[in-house]
């Protein structure tokens, strides 16, 4: 067996340049089907990364994502049944010190200090700096990744301009809460927006999207329905859906990310198919005689095509599992940037290659290289020994 093993390899290997690249190409190629497997799993599979997000829901206007509603909405929604709690949030989009500086950028919410642990369970952040954010009006919070980026203390001035309103917020840090999400995000008090706001501004009394903390996941699907049914018939009527889902619907933009995602992966498929079928075509075609000889010796029409699709088997699993290699490191690297991005690109938190997706891309790899290389190989077996021998190449 082992001698068998070793002849396989020597004739996988007998043209090294043609067997490396064969064996890098595949390794590419299903890399690029791993990523994409990942990329699936992450943004249509994945579960939600806490309790907290399980149960969230999204409140925004159902025509426009910059469309808004009125501050109204939110006792309403607050009354309906299965509703835990209900804040509104409205982004500000300020540069800080040198918008130059992609360090300076992130996401700036106002909301209210009073809701805002209520449906954020997750947070977390000591009793004296709640009490704080509560009680004064230009007081923010940080999540601490943010603040170790920027070396933030308690007590920190922080000064936001506005680029979409005309005012500048003069904030004061009084807290810093850990995220399990690791997001950079800084809130402040949204009654100080509104106050700096022109009593003629129209964006008074609006908010852009109502995050809302059901009770349990049995609540979820109804209290949404509820939240869309009452407000069906007003001025702005509303679309609420799961925190994930909201998330998605920026990806929307650039199309049917579904179908671009199976498309990709079908090309590629159909690529590695053509790879292989070529290479082990030109490895059968100058190796007729020696198939002959095989023959010769006493080796079967089936020894020879297990040999062959061996050989075919042999370079697919190496360029598969190096694929699948560069695969993991290179999500490793996705999900660590995801920390530190929009709230889509933090939705890719969960990107990782998992151990089911691993086994699935070496399998593909494996099949997928038989698969290419079984027309030479079963050619080559029923090839006459006569006709073998006399081939000239």
């Amino acid at each position: 067996m082992r001698d068998y093993l070793l002849f396989i390899v020597k004739n996988a290997l007998r043209s090294k340049r043609r067997a490396f690249l064969t064996m890098a190409s595949v390794a590419l190629s299903f890399c690029l089907l791993a990523v994409l497997m990942a990329l699936y799993h992450a943004l249509f599979l994945s579960a939600p990364a806490t309790r907290g997000e399980a149960l969230r829901l999204v409140v925004h206007h159902k025509v426009s994502l910059t469309q808004e509603l009125p501050l109204s909405y939110e006792k309403k929604i607050a009354t309906l049944p299965g509703v835990r709690d209900v804040t509104s949030l409205r982004w500000f989009g300020g540069t800080y010190k040198d918008a130059r500086d992609p360090r300076n950028n992130f996401a700036q919410f106002g909301i209210e200090p009073a809701h805002l642990f209520n449906v954020y369970p997750e947070f977390s952040m000591p009793q004296d700096e709640i009490v704080a954010f509560e009680q004064q009006k230009t007081a923010c919070i940080a999540s601490r990744t943010l603040a170790t980026k920027l070396g933030w203390k308690i007590g920190e001035r922080i000064n936001l301009v506005g680029t979409m309103m005309p005012m500048t917020l003069d904030l004061t840090l009084v807290g810093i809460f850990d995220d399990p999400g690791d997001t950079e995000v800084l809130y402040f008090n949204r009654d100080y927006l509104q106050d700096s706001l022109p009593t003629t501004d129209p964006r008074n009394d609006m908010v852009q999207q109502y995050y809302v903390e059901t009770r349990s996941k049995d609540d979820v699907a109804s209290v949404a329905s509820a939240i869309d049914a009452a407000f069906a018939e007003s001025p702005a009527p509303t679309r609420t859906e799961s925190e994930h889902a909201f998330m998605l619907s920026f990806v929307s933009f650039v199309g049917n990310v579904k179908l671009f995602l199976l498309a990709i992966g079908g090309a590629v498929t159909f690529t590695i198919v053509l790879v292989s079928a070529n290479t082990i075509s030109m490895s059968v075609r100058e190796r007729i005689r020696e198939v002959g000889i095989l023959k010769t010796l006493g080796f079967s029409s089936s020894e020879v095509l297990r040999m062959i699709l061996s050989e075919s088997a042999f370079i697919g699993l190496v360029g598969g599992i190096v694929g699948c290699a560069i695969a993991v490191v290179l999500s490793l690297g996705i999900a660590q940037a995801a920390h530190h991005g929009s709230a889509f690109v933090q939705s890719l938190r969960s990107f990782s290659m998992t151990p089911l997706s691993a086994a699935l891309t070496i399998l593909a790899a494996l099949a997928i290289s038989i698969i290419s290389a079984l027309v030479p190989a079963v050619s080559a077996a029923r090839a006459p020994i006569v006709e073998s021998l006399t081939h000239t190449g």
